[in-house]
Order: structure tokens, then sequence, then C-alpha cells
């Protein structure tokens, strides 16, 4: 498969540098460039490889960048990147009806254009609308509704009563619909609180693998259109989260905690139960929201709170480490004397 340059800029709106009957057959990274392939600048901290990459052409949003090379000018590389890899790689579709080598109970509902690989469960009363792929040794729990074009990889499960949207891709290792961790001490015993609610899944969502999203103790745990979830994500009992939202690597939101929509968490960040935040929120890496924040705003540091206040209290720190150097070598010197 093959595409010329100017087949490209069409595609991903832009415009073209240099040859543009240049024939492309792929995507590499501009540090690790390859002939006949496109990479892109996204980051200014690559802009030092620009002239020594062997990839033939690159995405950037400065002509200024190009000094000869062909390329293509817009207004976002890693968005135009992302469409061109969309060109070259797509996952192969599955040749076979596989459905004879899976267990589905025949109170189930599973459209014609479904794949269901070997080993995979369909509980009493599940629901697989149409073109939705489910991988090897998948368990769909009872009532379980799964949307249109949906892929759920290989070792997910998906506990009763859990709604998927469409389109959503669920990988390998999570598991979506698990008790939340609720229990109440009475007389030095714990006592586990039943969790009778369920898991709802918008459309276009995708979560990483070895993630796992709690039923709710009551009701449900939402997640919004559109947000993506990265590996290794705990999100507890009874959270909503809205919209739009990225979620990194080791986050761990605790429950009944509202998230906003539009909002983005660094790896490892945590937030406490029962919380607010609000729309637009940015909270850094490894930040502990303790309180409810009003939204629009990049947070940092535990607790988490607004970036200049943070920077400013970094700064305050380190100025009193300081002050305390100059105080202990003044000690010594009068010590001396």
């Amino acid at each position: 498969m093959q595409f010329t340059l100017s087949e490209i800029a069409k595609i991903v709106n832009g415009e073209v540098i240099g040859d543009s009957d240049l024939l492309i057959r792929g995507v590499s990274e501009i540090q690790n460039g390859i002939v006949g392939t496109i990479s892109f600048i996204g980051n200014p901290k690559y802009k030092k490889y620009l002239n020594k990459t062997q990839a033939s052409a690159v995405f950037v949003s400065d002509k200024d960048q190009l000094s000869g090379e062909s390329g293509i000018i817009v207004t976002n590389p890693q968005l135009a990147i992302a469409k061109t890899l969309e060109l070259f790689y797509t996952d192969p579709e599955p040749d076979l009806d596989l459905k004879e080598n899976a267990s589905i109970h025949p109170q189930s509902k599973v459209a014609q254009k479904v794949i269901l690989e070997p080993g995979a469960v369909v509980s009493k009363g599940a629901v697989i609308r149409k073109n939705s792929w489910i991988g090897s040794n998948v368990y769909v729990g009872s009532r379980v509704e799964i949307g249109e074009s949906s892929k759920i990889y290989p070792n997910v499960t998906i506990y009763n009563d859990t709604i998927i949207g469409d389109r959503a891709i669920v990988h390998s290792g999570t598991v979506i619909g698990s008790d939340g961790f609720g229990f109440v001490t009475d007389q030095g015993i714990n006592k586990k609180i039943p969790q009778t609610g369920n898991v709802i899944i918008g459309d276009d969502v995708e979560i990483g693998s070895n993630s796992s999203i709690d039923r709710a103790t009551i009701g449900s745990t939402k997640i919004g259109e559109m947000t993506k979830i990265d590996n290794l994500v705990h999100i507890a009992h009874n959270v909503v989260i809205g919209k739009g939202c990225y979620i990194t690597g080791q986050v761990g939101i605790a429950g009944s905690a509202t998230i906003g929509n539009y909002c983005s968490f660094g790896g490892q960040s945590g937030v406490a139960p029962h919380v607010k935040i609000g729309d637009k929120s940015i909270v850094a890496a490894k930040s502990g929201v303790t309180k409810s924040l009003k939204g629009g705003e990049f947070y940092a540091g535990y607790p988490a709170i607004k970036i200049r206040e943070y920077h400013k209290r970094e700064a305050f720190l380190n100025k009193i480490g300081k002050v305390y150097k100059a105080f202990q070598k003044l000690i010594r010197i009068n010590k001396e004397m």
C-alpha cells in the first residue's frame, strides 16, 4: 500500500512542501526514520533529528522547520500522523465465524455479524450487537450489553449487568463490574456490603490492559463517552467520569468521586472519595486530590493545588533549605572562632 504526498496532504488537510508525487509506504519515528516513510515533529525535543532522519517526508507545523526536505505543513502534526497511521495499519479482520467454539447461552442474543473467538463465554440474557469482536477467553456475564462495533480483547472479564456502548475497546486482562471495596465494621467484624449496582460505559470509550472498574454499591459506576483509560487504572464503586477524559497509567479514583468532562490525569495521581472535580481540569502526575476542585485549572502536588501556587510553595521550600544550610554554616564558623 502506498500514497503520494499530495494524497496524504488532502486527507490531513495540509500543504505539501517539496515533491508532491513522492511515494509514501508507511510511517516511522523521526529518530529512526526509514526511506519511503513519513514521520512528524510533535514535540520540540525532536527537532534535532529533522536534518538527520532517513524518513522521506515529515509533518511539521512550521514551514521554516523544513530545509529542503519534503514534507506537509499541518496545524497539528500529531493528529496528522494519527490519520496517516489509519491509512497504513488496520487490524486484520477475522475471516471465520468462530461461534461454534464459544460457549453461548441459548437465552443470550448475539447478532449475526459478531465474531466470538474460541473460549469466549456469553451468559444468560447477554446482548452483543452487530460487528463486535469478542476475543478468546472473554467472559461476558449475565444481562451484559455490548454495543455495535466494539472490540473486547482476549481474557477480559465483564461482570453481570454491565452496559458497554458502541465502538468501545477493552484491552486484555481488564475486569469490569467487579465488587467495590465496601465493608462495615460491627463489633470487631468486617462485614461485606453487598455490591448491587452495575457499570455503564459510553460510546467510543477505550480501556487499557489490566485495569479494573468496580460496580456501584447501589446505582451505577459511569464512564462517559470518548473517555480514554490507560493500563493499570483503578476506578472504584459509584465513580462518575464525564466525557472526553484522559486517565493515564496507575491512576486511582476512589469511591463516589465525580469527574467532569474533558479532564486529564497524569500517571500515579489519585483522587479521594466523594470529591468533585470540575470540567477541563488537569491533574499532574503523582498528585493527590483530597478535596473538590473547581475545574478549568492545572493542579499539582499533595494535596493538589493550582499549579502556580504549587510552584510558589516549592520555591519557598527551596529557599528555606538554602537558608537552613547558610545558618548551619554560620554556627560552624562561630564554633571555630
